[in-house]
C-alpha cells in the first residue's frame, strides 16, 4: 500500500493538550501518509503541566468504536497506547482486528507521574494483550515493572525483552531515554534473534511530552505500508530525534515535540 490507501487504527486515551495520546497518534499517521482511525479508551483533562483529571470510556463504548472502524476500514496495523483498566483490555482483545500487525506501548504513567493504568490491569496486559503484540515498547520503569528484573545494562534488558518474548511478544523495542545518559540508546530485540542498538544523543530540553505515543504510532504507520519490523522502529527512532530537537516550545510546562518534522525525508531505512 503506498500513500493514504494504507489505513492504521489507534486505541488510546484522549489528550486534551495535544501533545500525546489519540492526538499524537493521529498527527503521525498523518505525516507519515497513513490514514488513521481511532478508538478513545479514556477522556484526560492534561495540558503541559500534568494530568488533571481521567474519565475512563465505558467498555461498551469502546466496542461499539472498535465493531465500527473494523467493520468498514482496511486496517493495516493497529497502535495500542493508554488502556486503564483490565475491564478496557479484554474489551479490547475481544474487538481486535485479526492479522494486522499489533504494537503495544504499555502507557502505565503520564510525564508528570499521574498513573493511567490501575495496578490489577497488568496481568490483562500481558495475558491478553501480549500474545498478539508484534512490537512492544516499554520504557525503562515500564519493563521493571512488567518484568521484575532491574534495567542497568544490556543484558538485564535482554533478559527483560527474552521474558516478553516467552509471553508473547514478536519484537520488543526496550527503550532508553530514562536511563539518563548523554546518549539514549534503545534496543531492539527482532523475532530473528538479532539486536539493534539505536542510538542518538540526547537532547537538553524539558519538551518530551509524547515522545512514547509518537515513537510507537510512527512504527505502526510503517508496518501498515508494508515496511518490516526493523525499518520500522529505525525509522521512528531517527523521525522523533527530530521531532525533539524541533520542538514548538508549546506551554508552560513539558510540552510537545514537534510532529511537522516527520515531514521529510519519507524513510529511513536500516543499514545492516
Amino acid at each position: 500500500m503506498a500513500g493514504l490507501t494504507a489505513q492504521a487504527l489507534t486505541v488510546a486515551g484522549s489528550d486534551s493538550g495535544g501533545g500525546a495520546g489519540i492526538q499524537a497518534d493521529l498527527k503521525t499517521f498523518q505525516m507519515r501518509g497513513v490514514y488513521g482511525v481511532s478508538v478513545i479508551t479514556a477522556l484526560t483533562a492534561q495540558n503541559t503541566l500534568g494530568v488533571h483529571a481521567v474519565h475512563p470510556v465505558p467498555p461498551a463504548m469502546v466496542a461499539a468504536q472498535l465493531r465500527a472502524v473494523t467493520d468498514d476500514f482496511a486496517i493495516g496495523a493497529v497502535k495500542i497506547g493508554m488502556l486503564g483498566s483490565a475491564q478496557i483490555i479484554d474489551c479490547v482483545a475481544a474487538h481486535l482486528p485479526h492479522g494486522a500487525p499489533l504494537v503495544l506501548d504499555p502507557v502505565m504513567r503520564a510525564k508528570d507521574g499521574a498513573s493511567l493504568l490501575a495496578d490489577d490491569a497488568l496481568f490483562a496486559l500481558t495475558a491478553k494483550l501480549l500474545p498478539r503484540t508484534t512490537v512492544f515498547t516499554p520504557n525503562l520503569p515500564e519493563t521493571e515493572r512488567l518484568s521484575g528484573i532491574c534495567v542497568q545494562t544490556r543484558a538485564d534488558a535482554e533478559r527483560a525483552a527474552r521474558l516478553f518474548m516467552r509471553q508473547g511478544a514478536a519484537n520488543v523495542v526496550i527503550k532508553g531515554g530514562h536511563a539518563g545518559a548523554d546518549v539514549c540508546c534503545d534496543r531492539v530485540f527482532l523475532a530473528d534473534g538479532r539486536c539493534l542498538e539505536l542510538s542518538r544523543p540526547r537532547i537538553a530540553t524539558a519538551h518530551t511530552h509524547g515522545t512514547g505515543c509518537t515513537f510507537s504510532a510512527c512504527i505502526a504507520a510503517e508496518l501498515a505500508k508494508g515496511h518490516s519490523v526493523a525499518d520500522a522502529v529505525c525509522t521512528a527512532k531517527a523521525l522523533l530525534h527530530r521531532a525533539i530537537a524541533a520542538s514548538p516550545n508549546i506551554g508552560a510546562g513539558c510540552g510537545p515535540v514537534n510532529h511537522w518534522a516527520f515531514a521529510e525525508p519519507p524513510s529511513y531505512p536500516c543499514a545492516w
